[in-house]
């Protein structure tokens, strides 16, 4: 029976080459968009899980709360001080099974014989590559409890010594100390916290043989300048061990309510934001939607073939009346239908999994991500085995259901109609689809909008020509004069300075007092140290004031406020007073306008740039205008290589780190297009075959007309003006929807556009167009068909 079922499912499909092609092109379609985004889905679900302590491990969060004129404010951060490391891991040994420090990740310099690389590494304890899974391919993992011991990835290991055993190799590191290589260990996948990270240095060395200052924070429980990491002991409950360590830093803090929190890594990615010392969400807002996109496009897909199958219905009325009447039940027919509803996903399977392996390596691209078809993998096979044999059902059930419903006494006697709402089901998915289409492309429109909006946003300095060079050598370091001058004697470089934050980050924040300030509020703007030259050379723009200047040796204790800063002192005529930091009044010397350093979509922060180029370590270069950034990069790199000749020259354009902010924004704007393309493909092939039906339905009305004298326009409105309301009546229902939902998802941005009417208009006039042209077609092609081909069969 099963393989009469599949002949018939096969006849079918052949004999109705159209429908069929429709059908299975529509429905690959979309469960190509629900594959990409299902494995798109699994890649953000599974971040992280290739550590095997995944749900033990956790970040140690800090919780500063301070008082401010409006109340509380609750601010959670990811840095914490040395002593707070040394205090979980000495007193709370039965709650951690491991405890460690590290350092933010950063760029270093690493060499072995006459190479170098620029690789991205951290100052870690001992712990730290036994918690994280680093699976050590030779050597180690431990090996970092010796502070001459480095640990290198795969990749950094194969570059330097090719197919040499790099255990015990001697390497130098930023061109200031020595250190054996003690264990390689594997790249770890893309889809992980710390993927970029290629080196890992011994924690010991970093705070006692690099700077004074780390060395000074081993004991200040106010600096927070690393991470900490804790593994907990198994069977232990984290909620419970939070709620322990809580008030740890309360007793060494005086200025500030200071508490910590343990945030688990399976939260790290996707629950990220936290608001008033909550947490709030984060970047699964993001899956959510994406999920429920996909969704919804499949959803399309599947409504097409309902839609074509009952269109059919009466034509496949008489083989439901002939097989009822020989015999067949109702369940035999449900299963007939059915069958060939299976055969049709498992034929849109195969294209849409040909689909998703040609667009795949696109779709990393616009995602941001490193994904591959997990062919061997069994549990992928019988999710997608299952996937199709539920879309399937889906998709035939309601035309298996339907069309095994017919009276087989009205079939054969000509008699059976499809009644006035045997097309209502039909015309509420039509516009079903067109108002998730329409949505999808209002929603485009709005994020793209979002996009341009913020970029184009007065920032307060001037990007273009920017580039920075961290100063990670002792070469370049003791020599910021010299090199400032054979900088500007190349012809290359408008100016240079240097301070200890790039132009598109705020490093630091501290607190400060003034005259007339409220004594119960803390204030911590952010505080950035610069040279005298760093605000001629991003470009800054002085509102009251002066820039810092040589002239004046008082400067060394002078500040220049932004605007924001200035609106949070209070201050009616700010040059001249004063703010009281580090138990020493600094006199304010200039005012400028406010810079985008941070988020483009938020409130510029309050700060302040302090003269300190002793604390700056990050030169900031200006290329001149007019000369192209080859060109300019071409004649600084030899002055670099003259101060630093042990290191390759390794820099930052500002214009690139600035729309690196947008890159989350981007990718959804990039994502939402596609699947609004495909969205109104899909639903535009299933009006294309409906509009086929229909015109082939009222062939013969059609010739009726034409002979009492209907004109070629008169048909084609006729045929068109169904569909057009259809979708009028969808796009009333999306605009509402869609206002809704993402003037919600604008209210996370401080700084965000506003929602216009020619954003609908757009969306409107565009589906109002392409259902125009796609219905247009077959209705010119019904109307000039000479009349008398149209009744001569009657």
């Amino acid at each position: 029976m099963l393989k009469n079922y599949l002949k018939i499912a096969w006849r079918n499909l052949r004999n109705n080459k159209m429908y069929s092609a429709l059908n299975i092109v529509g429905l690959a379609t979309g469960m190509a968009v629900a594959l990409l985004i299902g494995l798109w889905v699994w890649d953000e679900v599974s971040f992280n899980t290739y550590h095997r302590n995944y749900n033990q491990l956790a970040q140690v969060l800090v919780q500063v709360t301070n008082k401010t004129a409006n109340g509380n404010a609750i601010f959670t951060g990811s840095t914490t001080s040395i002593p707070m490391g040394y205090e979980l891991r000495d007193k709370y040994s039965d709650d951690f099974k491991h405890v460690s420090l590290v350092s933010w990740q950063a760029a270093h310099i690493i060499a072995a014989g006459d190479k170098q690389l620029s690789q991205t590494g951290m100052w870690a304890q001992e712990a730290f590559p036994v918690m994280f899974t680093f699976k050590m391919l030779t050597g180690n993992a431990d090996a970092l409890k010796d502070p001459s011991s480095i640990l290198l990835a795969q990749s950094v290991a194969k570059a330097l010594f090719n197919n040499a055993d790099p255990l015990t190799q001697i390497v130098r590191i930023d061109n200031k100390m020595e250190m054996k290589v003690a264990g390689v260990y594997e790249d770890l996948p893309y889809n992980t916290t710390y993927r970029d990270v290629k080196l890992l240095l011994p924690w010991e060395r970093y705070v006692n043989d690099t700077e004074e200052w780390i060395k000074n924070s081993q004991t200040q429980w106010d600096n927070h300048m690393c991470q900490l990491y804790v593994q907990l002991n198994d069977h232990t409950d984290l909620d419970k061990v939070s709620t322990k360590i809580r008030s740890v830093p309360t007793p060494h803090i005086s200025f500030s309510k200071e508490e910590l929190l343990l945030h688990p890594m399976k939260k790290w990615h996707l629950y990220s934001e936290f608001k008033q010392g909550n947490l709030v969400g984060g970047r699964i807002s993001m899956v959510w939607m994406i999920g429920i996109i996909g969704v919804f496009v499949l959803l399309l897909a599947c409504i097409n073939f309902m839609n074509l199958s009952t269109a059919r219905s009466e034509k496949r009325s008489r083989e439901v009346g002939i097989r009822k009447t020989i015999g067949s039940l109702r369940s035999q027919l449900v299963v007939q239908f059915l069958s060939e509803s299976l055969t049709m996903t498992l034929l849109a399977l195969i294209l849409a999994v040909l689909m998703v392996h040609l667009s795949l390596p696109l779709f990393n691209g616009l995602s941001g991500k490193l994904m591959s078809i997990p062919w061997s993998n069994p549990v992928f096979w019988l999710l997608i085995l299952t996937f199709t044999f539920v879309t399937g059902l889906i998709s035939g059930s309601y035309p298996a259901f339907y069309l095994s419903g017919f009276r087989p006494v009205k079939v054969l006697k000509g008699t059976f109609r499809a009644g006035r709402f045997a097309a209502l089901p039909r015309k509420v998915l039509v516009i079903v689809q067109f108002t998730v289409s329409v949505a999808l492309i209002i929603g485009t429109i709005i994020v793209y909008q979002q996009i341009q909006y913020t970029g184009n946003r007065p920032v307060g300095y001037t990007r273009e020509g920017l580039i920075t060079v961290d100063i990670n050598t002792p070469e370049i370091a003791g020599h910021y004069d010299a090199l400032r001058n054979d900088l500007l004697q190349t012809g290359a470089v408008a100016d240079m300075g240097n301070s200890n934050s790039a132009p598109t980050e705020v490093f630091s924040n501290n607190i400060v007092e003034w005259k007339g300030k409220d004594p119960g509020i803390t204030v911590s703007p952010g505080t950035i140290a610069v040279s005298h030259d760093f605000g001629n050379t991003v470009g800054w723009k002085i509102k009251e004031g002066r820039d810092f200047s040589r002239n004046f040796p008082s400067d060394t204790g002078a500040f220049i406020l932004n605007e924001s800063a200035v609106k949070l002192t209070g201050f009616k005529n700010p040059i001249g007073q004063t703010i009281r930091w580090l138990d020493r009044d600094h006199v304010i010397v200039g005012v400028v306008k406010d810079m985008v350093m941070e988020s483009p979509y938020q409130p510029v922060r309050p700060t302040i740039f302090h003269l300190n180029p002793y604390w700056a370590r990050l030169i900031t270069v200006r290329i001149k205008p007019g000369l192209s950034l080859h060109d300019g990069l071409a004649k600084i790199e030899p002055v670099f290589k003259k101060y630093n000749p042990g290191s390759p020259f390794v820099y930052k354009l500002t214009d690139e780190e600035y729309a690196k902010k947008f890159n989350d924004e981007k990718r959804i704007g990039n994502l939402t297009t596609i699947f609004a393309f495909l969205a109104i493909f899909i639903s535009c092939l299933g009006l294309f075959g409906l509009a086929s039906f229909v015109a082939e339905q009222r062939t013969k009305e059609i010739g009726i007309r034409k002979v009492l004298g209907a004109s070629v326009f008169n048909v084609w409105k006729m045929l068109s003006t169904g569909f057009v309301t259809l979708v009028i009546i969808s796009c009333a229902i999306a605009v509402p929807v869609a206002w809704y939902f993402l003037h919600e998802w604008l209210q996370k941005y401080e700084y965000r556009t506003t929602i216009s009417w020619w954003n609908f208009a757009m969306a409107i006039l565009g589906a109002l167009l392409l259902t125009l042209a796609t219905v247009t077609y077959h209705s010119i092609k019904a109307a000039i068909l000479n009349p008398v081909n149209s009744l001569k069969r009657e």
